[in-house]
């Protein structure tokens, strides 16, 4: 879930690589398991049908990749996109483990510029990745791009509440000191101190709405869960 926006790509990779042996761990226990929650809402909402072709973009160790894996079944083939290969490594070993006799891929790439045909896919989630990518308006141009006309994208990411300036002040103080905390036990400190900054240079989910209606998209809806601290962006293409 680290967000090192102002490095550049080189960077941005090395750091993942360091941070994929514990991201799981990390992810369980600083979101008290409620992260697989929001990644199976995310895959409902992409709304892939049975024994469609899913991509994952930005996949990590997999989480949604696998649950969109149980929603196409054993007919469907599932994508999972990341440019760290530890990220990828785990993501297989992982799927090899849970889900043998599923069509799973793993491939080593780069979200701004996917390796993949137009109108490709019959959905596409995103996990915590937006925030990470340079150029927020070309990874949007991306996945409208493979995806086939008429089917959605969901997003899923941290959020910046507004409105409530208790719980900014709660996020603030939790991602400060128990995230950072926990990831300093591990020596992963700095790595996960960029969480907080990066949310206040990611665009609200309605300057996300309409970057994706300027891209293209036929239809951009931005679900707020968690009190606004973490939202989904589901994006239809037109017909």
């Amino acid at each position: 879930m680290p967000s090192p926006t102002a490095e550049q790509p080189e960077q941005i990779r090395e750091l993942f690589n360091r941070i994929a042996p514990h991201y799981d761990d990390l992810n369980q226990k600083l979101s008290l398991g409620l992260h697989r929650v929001w990644k199976q809402m995310t895959v409902r909402w992409a709304n892939v049908p049975r024994g469609g072709q899913a991509l994952d973009l930005c996949c990590g160790s997999g989480d949604l990749a696998v649950f969109l894996a149980r929603r196409v079944g054993r007919q469907g083939h599932v994508i999972g996109l990341d440019f760290s290969p530890a990220m990828l490594s785990i993501a297989g070993s992982r799927s090899r483990r849970m889900l043998p006799g599923y069509s799973l891929e793993w491939v080593l790439g780069d979200a701004l510029a996917l390796p993949f045909a137009d109108h490709r896919f019959d959905g596409i989630t995103m996990g915590y990745g937006l925030r990470n990518v340079t150029d927020i308006p070309q990874a949007l141009r991306e996945i409208k791009r493979v995806l086939k006309p008429g089917c959605r994208a969901a997003i899923l990411d941290f959020h910046r509440p507004t409105g409530i300036p208790l719980l900014e002040q709660f996020q603030r103080w939790y991602l400060n000191t128990q995230v950072v905390s926990q990831a300093q036990i591990l020596g992963l400190g700095p790595e996960y101190a960029y969480i907080d900054p990066s949310l206040d240079r990611f665009p609200s989910g309605e300057a996300q709405r309409q970057m994706a209606l300027r891209v293209g998209f036929a239809r951009a809806k931005f679900y707020s869960l968690v009190w606004g601290m973490m939202g989904v962006l589901v994006l239809e293409k037109s017909s």
